[in-house]
């Protein structure tokens, strides 16, 4: 299981509440190119690893040696590993990896890294619940709002994805934070066009993406000229969206092509 799609955290407390033996492992220093940045962790057992430090020979090697200090019972220990001259791995960084027995290693301390975004996407239609199935992997926080119950699937969610079914869905913009990432694509031409004036009147969004053509484009800034939206704030909408020179037009390659501009974005 990724640790971008738990609470690694939590899972470390609630295996140190149940007595089960685990090594932490983490990337407590980095320098170059490596597979992990330093605060990186994985949760080792006997028969069972969370999280990941970047895969590959690194993460073989550190979890046969968290097993290896399990077995023997040992404390706390450190390794400096150069990935090139000591594995062979091609990144040519060097890191040091920690290993602390998870009852010394206080994960109700651990701070959580923050999210790469928060965003709020309006719509559960196909290309709605495409792009959060790509987000289900990715560290974000996402509000997902629809006013329809039945376009939601029925699988449950990781806890980072919240869904809102509420009515009307445009009292919804103003709970979101400032700094904010704003995705519409909802089901009818009216409800984006009511997201679009409010989010351009509340003005403090990091990005706000549009579904729609270059003329749907053209048609709202014409409305939201009327309605008062100034042109300097209406030029910050992306319409059409989608990270430019992918194309195609099926929900699953828009979605790739929408996280992949968010995270950009976000870089």
């Amino acid at each position: 299981m990724s640790d971008l799609r738990m609470d690694l955290r939590q899972e470390a407390c609630n295996w140190l509440a149940a007595g089960r033996a685990a090594v932490v492992v983490e990337v407590a220093a980095h320098r170059g190119s490596v597979p992990r940045e330093a605060g990186t962790r994985m949760l080792v057992a006997a028969d069972a690893v969370l999280g990941t430090i970047g895969g590959g020979h690194l993460e073989l090697k550190a979890i046969a040696d968290a097993r290896a200090l399990l077995a023997k019972g040992g404390g706390a220990a450190e390794q400096r590993i150069a990935l090139g001259p000591t594995l062979g791995q091609c990144c040519g960084g060097t890191l040091t990896l920690r290993f602390t027995p998870l009852d010394q290693a206080a994960p109700q301390r651990w701070v959580p890294a923050p999210p790469r975004f928060t965003l709020q996407v309006y719509g559960a239609g196909h290309v709605g619940r495409a792009i959060v199935k790509l987000l289900e992997g990715i560290d974000c926080r996402v509000q997902w709002i629809d006013e329809r119950e039945s376009e939601f699937p029925a699988h449950p969610l990781p806890p980072h994805i919240e869904r809102v079914c509420v009515e009307p869905v445009e009292a919804e913009v103003a709970t979101a934070a400032p700094g904010s990432f704003f995705l519409v694509l909802t089901h009818s031409h009216d409800l984006d066009l009511a997201l679009t004036q409010v989010i351009l009147q509340r003005g403090d969004f990091a990005w706000f993406g549009l579904i729609g053509s270059a003329t749907k484009r053209a048609r709202f800034e014409h409305r939201m000229l009327e309605r008062g939206i100034p042109p300097d704030q209406l030029a910050r909408m992306a319409c059409p969206i989608g990270l430019p020179g992918i194309t195609g037009k099926e929900p699953e390659v828009l979605a790739v092509a929408v996280v992949a501009q968010l995270l950009q974005l976000s870089s």
